[in-house]
């Protein structure tokens, strides 16, 4: 799009310029669904922005009409032609806009377009996920007045322009649990350091319903298994419901508990994709609409698996810590951009893990 853009120490340095590219290259979007976060900042700055439909993880039908309406709300006109977006506006005004379901991309885009817009813009049912109060944090420290963040109605008043600020990214609460399932589904035990244990009651409640001994220290916390786990059921919400995303990876950890497990998937309607292939393993899964039940097996054989999306891969990869003999899993790509240093963290775990072509 046309910004300088370095990367040191984990600190990422965005220097951008007055004129910024407003259409978006088709190869690089086309690799990751959040790509369409830069179309609410597109139209509000340069008041034009081309963005090819994304692609991504597999996991069902995730239209943007959430976010095309709510821009649509505030002014700007929205043309789909030829498998793209394109969304134009002289000057976008505040609107009151109500979300059909609290999507969290939709409410993203649709706060950083408000944050330039003219006048006051309700988000009505808006996501109320940590990532949306740290954005919030963000916009804030840049010069635009956010409230409401990590409610249900998110009030942001237009600035004139915004500035430039430093401000910290959260750590990842996806990639914390799914570190802690390995510990679990592994018989063993692992301590995450650096995370709020707020951001993960709901997960933390399910591991402690299923058997696992959990223990919170500050920002560390540690899953330990200590006996066999029991079934659960579980329903994908929105936060502070139990988070789609960590769907598959509890899912692979009851494939080894005793009983039953009802997984009920609410939030996408193919994220179930996987299951085809822990079936592979010899988990025992029946799939009924969107709800997986699961019944725990005695143990897990290795195979050559399939990953379809981040998460799905990320089951896989836990799935095979615990199977016997070797499992070869391919079409990893959308796990690297989900966990940095994936491998090598748990390699330090203890984990035999190497690449093959």
């Amino acid at each position: 799009l046309g910004a300088a853009v370095t990367f040191d120490n984990h600190c990422m340095t965005i220097d951008v310029p007055h004129e910024l590219n407003c259409e978006t290259p088709v190869e690089l979007v086309r690799k990751m669904r959040a790509s369409s976060l830069v179309l609410g900042p597109l139209v509000a700055r340069c008041g034009r922005a081309l963005l090819p439909l994304p692609g991504g993880c597999v996991l069902g039908s995730r239209p943007l009409d959430f976010h095309l309406k709510g821009l649509a709300k505030m002014g700007a006109e929205i043309e789909l032609k030829g498998g793209a977006v394109t969304a134009t506006a002289g000057k976008l005004s505040g609107a009151t806009i109500s979300l059909e379901f609290p999507s969290v991309g939709a409410t993203e885009n649709l706060m950083m377009a408000a944050a330039l817009a003219e006048g006051t813009t309700f988000i009505e049912n808006a996501a109320k996920e940590p990532e949306i109060v740290n954005l919030a944090e963000i916009l804030r420290l840049m010069g635009a007045p956010v409230k409401g963040d990590g409610t249900e109605t998110i009030r942001v008043t237009g600035a004139g322009s915004l500035h430039s600020a430093s401000g910290e990214i959260i750590p990842d609460r996806i990639e914390a649990a799914t570190y802690l399932m390995a510990g679990v589904i592994t018989n063993g035990s692992v301590t995450v350091r650096g995370i709020s244990p707020n951001y993960m009651e709901a997960i933390l409640n399910k591991l402690r319903e299923a058997g696992v001994e959990i223990d919170v220290f500050g920002s560390e916390i540690t899953a330990k298994w200590v006996a066999p786990l029991k079934g659960v059921t579980i329903k994908t919400m929105p936060y502070p419901g139990f988070p789609t995303d960590t769907q598959p990876q509890l899912m692979a950890v009851l494939t080894l508990a005793n009983g039953t497990s009802v997984i009920h998937e609410s939030v996408f309607d193919s994220r179930l994709l996987h299951i085809n292939e822990f079936k592979k393993m010899g988990a025992k899964i029946e799939v009924q609409d969107n709800i997986a039940i699961v019944t725990g097996v005695g143990r897990l054989n290795g195979a050559e698996v399939h990953s379809s999306n981040l998460r799905a891969g990320a089951a896989l990869i836990l799935l095979a810590l615990a199977a016997e003999d070797d499992t070869t899993i391919c079409d990893l790509q959308h796990v690297w951009r989900g966990y940095e240093g994936l491998v090598e963290k748990l390699r330090a775990l203890g984990a035999e893990i190497e690449f093959t072509e």
